[in-house]
């Protein structure tokens, strides 16, 4: 059985829990004294977002590593005990995926037939879904084609994850899919890169909700806002030293015509406003020459990042040219246009909701609405930390409320410092909310998922 072994308050007002995870390993997170947290499943190597099925059971991605891979998985999280709250049986729902990031569900309701939908590197596919399933029950339609390919991770734009959300525009359903940068810094060739797409469920009528958002790696609809409003969290880039530019989270204009470009790559944010960067933009003919003699980032002086040895890697990827190398081939989807100019001027970039430390990395986030009392009317968000530790920003979930913007410190302690240097725990990666005031949090670093849920004094 894994329990929190210890929990003591803490100096900042937060209490203080220690989790045994695995044989003589823990983790301390620091919480509001008002809720508790155990480790709920471990074992899941680079698990990442969750979704509900129909039937009310909890699917969640596992990534299986940080390498392009076809060993993803999809699993589900089965014979939840009350008691202890752990879950007592994880299933393989699915195996051999590209990269899987995270799925949705939607029931049509003409049909009553539900689907999975599950966006990989280079595809979103959609599988069909009957109550207690434990495997698809027939093979996947392909709804779109995706770039399957991005420049490595280590250069600033290892963007081979694909995000799907669904929602309702106005009286018609939308799939939604979020496509990252080929890069760290660059003119891209291929349309859908640095994009959100809208499709019909059977990816029918397809049109470009969102360009210029460098990598969205969750979106998803708040039905209490602005009447279903699409948000979505968004990182900067690499190029601009430790303290810019800053990350950020949107509210998406899903019916604007044409779709507004929120910046990248040649708009940045800094205290919270657009700003136009300066940089050169890198050629298809730039290669790495320039990266030999570019000036590294203080926090690169040490080559460590949580990707290993890196000495001047994220300099290098800023001039590296679109496609990272590869050659070049034909856009999967000319039927959308062509990828956007850079934007000469930011006074069109849409504002940000709010946004992050750079580096900070915001990936999964979850609103909490009237169904809660401690967390209601908040947003929460992981931040997933900088790949160089040194930089600091990150490592912690965060909150916020529609009303203030102004996120502060909710869950802490992914990263410590032991004789001035940082020490990496953990990773918070993706929030589902599971009941009043309740969620679940995965940890992609260690594998494992932590449930929150009011304590016993609140």
């Amino acid at each position: 059985m894994i329990l929190a072994v210890a929990a003591t308050p803490s100096s900042t007002g937060q209490t203080s829990h220690t989790l045994t995870y695995a044989p003589g390993k823990s983790i301390t997170l620091s919480l509001p004294p008002s809720l508790d947290i155990v480790v709920a499943a471990t074992g899941l190597k680079r698990v990442r977002f969750f979704a509900q099925s129909p039937d009310r059971r909890i699917f969640v991605t596992g990534m299986y590593n940080l390498a392009d891979n076809t060993r993803g998985s999809v699993f589900i999280l089965d014979g939840w005990n009350e008691k202890t709250h752990t879950f007592t049986k994880i299933t393989r729902y699915l195996d051999h995926l590209r990269n899987p990031n995270n799925i949705a569900f939607w029931t049509d309701p003409a049909t009553q037939q539900s689907w999975i939908y599950i966006p990989l590197t280079d595809r979103l596919l959609r599988y069909r879904y009957g109550a207690g399933d434990n495997a698809p029950s027939s093979p996947p339609e392909t709804l779109i084609k995706f770039p399957g390919y991005g420049l490595s991770y280590k250069y600033g734009g290892w963007h081979l994850t694909r995000t799907v959300a669904i929602s309702k525009v106005g009286n018609a359903t939308r799939v939604f899919v979020s496509v990252g940068s080929s890069c760290n810094y660059c003119q891209e060739d291929e349309v859908l890169r640095a994009s959100v797409v809208s499709m019909d469920p059977d990816g029918k009528h397809l049109s470009i909700i969102a360009q210029g958002i460098r990598n969205a790696v969750d979106i998803h609809a708040v039905s209490e806002l602005d009447g279903g409003a699409l948000f979505a969290t968004n990182m900067g880039d690499d190029h601009l030293g430790d303290t810019l530019p800053e990350d950020t989270f949107f509210e998406l204009k899903t019916a604007a015509t044409p779709p507004p470009n929120y910046g990248w790559p040649t708009c940045y944010f800094a205290s919270g406003k657009p700003v136009l960067d300066r940089t050169p933009l890198p050629t298809l003919n730039d290669a790495r020459a320039n990266a030999r003699t570019a000036k590294v980032p203080a926090s690169q002086t040490s080559g460590q990042s949580v990707y290993g040895k890196q000495n001047g890697v994220a300099v290098a990827g800023t001039n590296l040219s679109a496609g990272g190398g590869h050659a070049r081939g034909g856009d999967p989807n000319p039927e959308l246009g062509k990828a956007p100019e850079p934007l000469k001027s930011c006074e069109q970039v849409p504002a940000a909701y709010t946004t992050f430390a750079a580096h900070s990395s915001p990936l999964g986030f979850a609103y909490f609405s009237s169904g809660d009392e401690i967390l209601r009317g908040s947003f929460l968000v992981s931040l997933h930390g900088a790949s160089h530790p040194e930089i600091g920003s990150g490592y912690r979930v965060v909150q916020f409320t529609p009303v203030d913007r102004k996120p502060r410190d909710f869950i802490t302690g992914f990263l410590t410092h032991e004789n001035g240097k940082p020490v990496v725990h953990g990773r918070p990666c993706g929030i589902l909310r599971v009941g009043k005031d309740s969620f679940l949090l995965s940890d992609d670093y260690l594998g494992i998922i932590y449930y929150i849920h009011p304590s016993a004094e609140s």
